[in-house]
């Protein structure tokens, strides 16, 4: 029954990055920027699809096996999911911290302070950041932190180390709780490709910052994402009136793909290229699932999972030369 549900898991990580981006590709845009976007979801969809096949064998590994049932921690867990979407929404929402300070501070206290129960509260923090004019009633985002718990214990061990897959948990519930809901997703205009010489290079520092602080520095992947989060929620809108939300916005989404292990992305030269990819799927999804919580994680995961293909390509090339 265990493993069923893993495999369960694997395919909810693999259809809600794929739903996001058929979501962002079919969204109506000028037809230069539609071309670039395709190219791009292209290139992803060729890299992504090898990075899938080769988590395939470790994902779904002891479907016929005997495996652990649930246990008490695992209901903890989907527990503490539920409390951090509820306190990021309270402070997001009701003490005015917009989402990126409101998942950041719940992230940083429980890095710091509950570092046993830091992941799934911190995945928690991103169903907090979806907007209070998509779903109806709290009651619904406690569903979606509901639905990204059980999903959080369905994917352990699946994608593990893998930046972004902490908010792909959250998309997951958040899009379950938009479908139950009976809502329509919020409408934001895209990007103009001429921004991506601010968000890119934005993404790659946020990336970047947060793998020194996390493994160089050894504060861990939620405290340093959490910290490079604060900071940027803090100074970029003051920094940079016009842009501001949206870069403090991007140099979060992109702090997901440095806490990446280093068996996934290995050295900040590949983290800084998950980065810069992060930064230009972060233009391509800009109108899809718009006010959903975890859309920021997605797009990390998105990233790093095309990175990682694009390596087993290159070991794949190489062992054919040899």
């Amino acid at each position: 029954m265990y493993g069923l549900v893993r495999g369960c898991g694997y395919v909810a990580l693999l259809l809600t990055p794929v739903a996001l981006l058929g979501s962002a590709l079919l969204a109506p845009r000028d037809a230069s920027a539609g071309i670039v976007g395709l190219e791009v979801g292209i290139g992803i969809a060729l890299a992504g699809g090898l990075a899938a096949v080769a988590e395939r064998e470790r994902a779904l590994a002891g479907l016929d096996v005997d495996a652990p049932e649930f246990d008490r921690a695992d209901v903890v867990d989907v527990l503490a999911v539920v409390a951090g979407a509820l306190f990021a929404y309270v402070l997001s929402v009701h003490a005015g911290l917009g989402p990126v300070l409101g998942s950041a501070f719940v992230g940083l206290v429980a890095g710091v302070g509950a570092d046993d129960l830091d992941g799934p509260v911190y995945c928690g923090s991103f169903v907090g950041m979806t907007s209070p004019t998509l779903l109806p009633s709290v009651t619904y985002l406690v569903g979606a932190g509901l639905v990204a718990g059980l999903a959080y214990v369905a994917t352990r061990g699946t994608f593990a180390g893998m930046g972004g897959k902490l908010g792909t948990i959250a998309l997951f519930g958040c899009a379950t709780a938009v479908v139950l809901a009976g809502v329509d997703y919020g409408v934001e205009s895209a990007l103009q490709w001429d921004s991506a010489r601010v968000v890119v290079p934005a993404a790659v520092v946020g990336a970047v910052s947060t793998v020194v602080l996390s493994v160089r520095l050894e504060l861990g992947a939620v405290v340093g994402s959490a910290f490079v989060g604060l900071v940027a929620g803090i100074a970029f809108p003051t920094l940079l009136p016009e842009l501001g939300e949206t870069v403090a916005a991007v140099a979060f989404c992109a702090s997901f793909v440095g806490m990446s292990s280093t068996g996934r992305l290995r050295g900040e030269a590949h983290v800084a290229l998950a980065g810069c990819l992060c930064g230009l799927v972060f233009i391509v999804v800009t109108p899809a699932f718009v006010g959903a919580g975890g859309k920021l994680g997605t797009v990390a995961f998105v990233s790093c999972v095309t990175v990682s293909g694009i390596r087993v390509l290159s070991e794949m090339l190489i062992a054919r030369s040899v």
